[in-house]
């Protein structure tokens, strides 16, 4: 690295407002001690360190008061869902009742696909983007064989342009004007995960409702890394898990947005659990179902106290930061990246515009998959921690929250030297 890139690293750190957020986090060290260069804040948020305690008095609390803490606790559990309530609220632009903390993502899909997949005549198909994520398809597709149809003509998987890997909004678009009679419903990524490629979300939601398309969102690598504004862009529903960008730990609590519009009891149809019941006559244990208002009614099980728990810390370190100010920094972070990247043998599949991006940088190394995996294995070896998506694509996320300019430049470093070691 040359003196000049370090020097003007270090001095957008010494100017970062934000920089002082990284001591709030845990992040891993290498073989030697040293932290590590951590980038995978796509797939793994590091721990924030508060979640230690609040985990620890859960704990406390179960031992010390067993059944007695669902109202006793320090944070009681039966409304312990409540407390996470308004930190969702505020990134992924809800309105109060709209947004619930509960099981995971892919759980939560499956709830609002059985609400909000509702085939008859001619509108049956499902539309996403080809080469989803693969329990997105999974979850899609196993919603169409159980009314009985075929996910091989059902389902509508919108390819990329040829060459980038990118699929243009005009082609989204453009689907819906042209088959939007046959398609029930759009599950559309805020971000996409392989290429980091983001999407505008309203105008999506517009297209399709101008197309006569119920509209949801899987915001998994979008929520905690980009600025939602949900309600306003009319979706009808949208998951995410939590243990991303939002740093709430391996297998965390996932949430689920509902727009208001459904939540007036009794909404829509739905798989029901008694901890989507109103709560004020819940614990009267009637047979009958009646739905708690808004997102809430489509809770199934009691909260998971001990993988929610986390989240309460990560939530109030964004609380602090605001997620414009984050976002301001992860853009100024992929742009240097950008511009460190330029002089390398490699090719940026992720758009060059930052309102089409979000943290995340795809990067596709040329040559063999095999060359790719050992130049992983070499950046490994210099404390850099990225992913590896074969055949040929690192993804790399400098998150706002932990990360510097400094690991930003240590990574382009390091990339350098494995690639001129790999010829």
């Amino acid at each position: 690295m040359s003196s000049e890139t370090l020097a003007g690293a270090r001095l957008h750190d010494a100017a970062d407002p934000l920089r002082e957020l990284a001591r709030q986090f845990v992040l891993p060290e290498g073989p030697g001690g040293a932290p590590l260069v951590y980038l995978c804040g796509h797939s793994l948020g590091p721990l924030p360190r508060a979640a230690r305690a609040i985990v620890a008095e859960e704990l406390e609390d179960w031992g010390r008061l067993a059944v007695l803490g669902h109202d006793g606790a320090r944070r009681p559990w039966i409304p312990y869902h409540e407390q996470l309530r308004s930190g969702l609220e505020r990134l992924a632009g809800a309105r109060p009742g709209e947004v619930v903390a509960m099981n995971s993502l892919t759980v939560n899909l499956h709830l609002m696909l059985a609400s909000f997949y509702r085939p008859a005549g001619r509108r049956t198909r499902i539309l996403i983007e080809a080469g989803a994520f693969p329990s997105d398809r999974h979850a899609v597709a196993s919603q169409i064989a159980w009314h009985g149809l075929d996910p091989r003509s059902e389902l509508i998987e919108l390819a990329p342009e040829p060459g980038n890997g990118l699929i243009a909004p005009s082609a989204i678009e453009e689907t819906l004007r042209a088959r939007g009679d046959e398609i029930a419903l759009v599950l559309w990524p805020g971000v996409q995960y392989l290429t980091g490629q983001a999407f505008d979300l309203a105008a999506i939601a517009r297209s399709a409702r101008r197309a006569g398309c119920v509209v949801g969102f899987d915001l998994a690598h979008a929520i905690g890394n980009v600025p939602l504004e949900l309600h306003e862009s009319d979706a009808d529903f949208a998951v995410w898990c939590s243990y991303k960008y939002l740093n709430a730990g391996p297998g965390a609590v996932g949430g689920c947005f509902v727009h208001e519009r459904h939540g007036a009891a009794p909404g829509p149809p739905r798989l029901a659990g008694w901890w989507g019941h109103d709560p004020a006559t819940r614990f009267q244990m009637g047979p009958e179902f009646r739905a708690a208002r808004g997102a809430d009614g489509w809770q199934v099980s009691n909260p998971p106290i001990l993988s929610s728990a986390p989240l309460i810390a990560s939530l109030a370190i964004f609380q602090d930061a605001g997620i414009d100010r984050l976002r301001v920094k992860s853009v100024a972070l992929t742009g240097f990246l950008e511009r460190l990247l330029e002089p390398l043998p490699v090719t940026l599949l992720t758009p060059r515009a930052p309102a089409a991006r979000g943290a995340q940088l795809s990067i596709r190394i040329g040559g063999s998959p095999e060359r790719g995996r050992r130049i992983v294995h070499a950046l490994r070896s210099r404390d850099v921690l990225c992913d590896w998506r074969e055949p040929d694509i690192l993804r790399v996320a400098p998150a706002p929250l932990y990360n510097r300019f400094e690991d930003v430049a240590h990574f382009a470093e390091r990339l350098a030297q494995a690639l001129s070691a790999m010829p």
